[in-house]
């Protein structure tokens, strides 16, 4: 096991924010951004030989007062939460003819979540969604990705002023899957956003929310859950940008591995600029080897550009199966494969309570459960959990 942990300034993209592919130049695995990707098993989404070749089912589903558009790339309520950072979401951005526009009008309280379901069938796929949950709306959502393929995609939320939304992305793809999605996010003024991600399978799995501020009084908690299993690459890169006053920010993400080659990355960036006076943010990244052969690089990075806030830290750590949480439990009479079960669920279980939604944390758990009762280090197919 390999393990790399550091604290440095928050990361710069090696080119400003755009949609226009030829504003990025291919990434040669050297820069500070792709440094862990592994280049060769992206399959060409970052230098450009990537084309669309395959087939997606997506299926959208809404309660009654949500309205479901597909737009032109050009629609002006594209790009308002931000643009692409780097090549492979900018390649995402100029491969897709249409996006798609999931509003909830404003004051709209929905009492069933917002679902898409996108399975892949094969070959290479893009896609743009945007999500528009208006002032003072209450709204979840759920994004949901299985099957086999390449994907990469975008994913926008604007959140008005006083809105509140949880948005849940779950990546359940076969072994041989790769999906790279950024997600940018604007939370309006004393809106309040819970983003979650949960990475149960994929061969290469790399997502990148981005969090910024259109307003004093917003609030976002970033949660995080991951399993990755033999010779999985499962890459999660945020960015918190405070450029706003008297904001709050929390990240948390937890994740195990299993298997020899078994790789996750967790890269947090926080930057507190001048103007954001009164900002109180905190992450925390911890990660649970349960065998040899498995690595983990874990990056915290929080760059203070004002003395004036309410706090700020960060914390990352990663270690091995506790023997001695075992050793207490066959003790007392609690067969092997039983306590080595609950010990991993009793790591997830404090954060999958926070999240407050049941389909992420049983979904992981299950998957977990499936893979400890194989007891090989070859990883598997997904989850066949239905509903959330």
């Amino acid at each position: 096991m390999a393990v790399a942990a550091e604290s440095t300034t928050a990361t710069r993209m090696s080119a400003p924010p755009s949609f226009n592919v030829a504003d990025f130049p291919v990434p040669h695995g050297r820069e500070e951004e792709w440094r862990f990707t592994p280049l060769e098993r992206l399959r060409g989404l970052h230098n450009g030989t990537a084309e669309a070749s395959g087939s997606v089912k997506t299926a959208m589903s809404a309660p009654d007062g949500v309205t479901i558009e597909t737009v032109p790339r050009d629609d002006a309520r594209i790009g308002r939460a931000g643009k692409p950072v780097d090549r492979v979401a900018a390649q995402a951005f100029s491969a897709c003819e249409t996006a798609s526009i999931v509003s909830v009008p404003k004051t709209t309280v929905l009492t069933e979540p917002v679902r898409v379901a996108v399975r892949g069938e094969g070959g290479v796929s893009f896609g743009h969604t945007v999500f528009d949950i208006g002032a003072f709306a209450e709204a979840v959502v759920v994004l949901d990705h299985t099957g086999a393929g390449t994907r990469s995609a975008n994913v926008e939320v604007v959140l008005g002023e006083g809105a509140k939304a949880t948005v849940v992305t779950l990546q359940d793809w076969d072994d041989t899957a790769v999906h790279c999605s950024q997600h940018n996010v604007l939370v309006g003024r004393d809106a309040t956003l819970k983003h979650v991600v949960v990475t149960l399978g994929g061969g290469l799995v790399r997502i990148s929310p981005r969090i910024a501020y259109a307003g004093p009084g917003g609030e976002a908690e970033l949660y995080g859950l991951y399993f990755t299993n033999y010779g999985q690459h499962h890459e999660h890169r945020l960015f918190v940008d405070h450029d706003t006053p008297h904001c709050r920010s929390n990240v948390a993400y937890k994740g195990a591995l299993q298997g020899q080659n078994a790789h996750a990355v967790w890269i947090g960036d926080v930057l507190i600029r001048a103007a954001a006076e009164g900002t109180d943010t905190y992450e925390l990244n911890r990660n649970l080897v349960l065998t040899d052969g498995a690595r983990v690089d874990s990056v915290p990075n929080l760059e203070i550009e004002t003395g004036e806030i309410v706090g700020a830290g960060h914390a990352s750590a990663t270690g091995r199966f506790d023997d001695e949480q075992l050793f207490y439990l066959m003790a007392r009479g609690t067969p092997a494969d039983e306590a080595r079960r609950l010990v991993i669920h009793g790591f997830f279980a404090g954060l999958a309570q926070r999240i407050g939604l049941p389909c992420p944390g049983k979904r992981l758990m299950a998957k977990i459960d499936k893979e400890l009762r194989r007891g090989t280090h070859e990883s598997h197919g997904g989850c066949t959990c239905q509903g959330h």
